[in-house]
């Protein structure tokens, strides 16, 4: 193995800074990693978009990563995940290539849970990829599929807490207070950062997941299986990029924010 692509960071992905949710878990799992994290704000939301233009978006931000000299690249999307995942495999074979899924497994197969609302973009709901998971666990849980229109788009915005975001999630969630759900999954790396509204607004005690360490934990196993796995002693670093250069500021502060 050559040294010193061992050496060489990690490329993380999302359409703008949802995926810093994913960052933050694959940093605290492999802290002596380099990480390079791009996020495409200038053209998010994805999950509002076709098929296609997603697709064109994601190669075009992979291929940038790839070529800064990445050693492995994490899809910090799920909107980038179900349209592009196999595209990029196949456009890139040498290269552990990770997406990220809703969790709806664990969620499904918890002994308390009957029933499952997953909250996530119009056009996760829609692909295919998405379908065939729900669908897998529909007979551990009645999974309630939700699209969530703008949700992400505000996080974009900055909008964490507050009146319009409080109005928005009530709207959404209300039709679902008074049933059996035990559990709601972040199908979107952009909710996260508004799980606190989520849980305030849902209106009752709920178990909130997400997906962001089993794509950190599967990014080990790819490196270690690999042997790409760095050799340094110390902490790594990690290094914000985005292609709407005003968002700089707010990446380093989601990824120190608590939530």
């Amino acid at each position: 193995m050559d040294v010193e692509k061992r050496e060489q960071p990690i490329g993380v992905f999302d359409s703008g800074l949802g995926g810093i949710s994913v960052l933050r878990a694959c940093v605290e799992l492999l802290p002596r990693e380099d990480f390079l994290f791009f996020g495409d704000s200038a053209n998010a939301p994805y999950g509002e978009k076709t098929l296609e233009q997603v697709r064109a978006l994601t190669v075009q931000s992979i291929d940038g990563l790839l070529a800064q000299g990445v050693k492995a690249v994490v899809v910090a999307c799920n909107t980038a995940t179900s349209a592009a995942i196999g595209l990029l495999r196949e456009r890139h074979p040498a290269v552990p290539i990770i997406g990220i899924e809703p969790a709806v497994k664990p969620a499904a197969q918890a002994r308390d849970s009957s029933s499952v609302i997953v909250m996530a973009t119009p056009l996760t709901i829609h692909e295919d990829k998405y379908q065939k998971l729900a669908a897998a666990f529909r007979d551990q849980a009645n999974v309630i599929s939700l699209p969530c229109k703008g949700l992400a788009e505000m996080v974009e915005k900055g909008i964490l807490e507050g009146p319009e975001l409080d109005a928005y999630l009530q709207e959404l969630l209300l039709p679902f207070r008074y049933c059996s759900v035990e559990y709601i999954v972040l199908g979107c790396t952009h909710y996260p950062f508004v799980r606190r509204a989520i849980r305030k607004n849902f209106g009752r005690p709920v178990e909130i997941i997400d997906g962001s360490g089993g794509t950190a934990r599967q990014l080990k196993r790819q490196l270690a299986a690999r042997e790409l796995l760095t050799t340094r002693r110390g902490h790594g670093s990690v290094v914000f990029r985005n292609s709407d250069p005003d968002k700089l500021p707010m990446s380093r502060a989601l990824f120190q924010m608590e939530y």
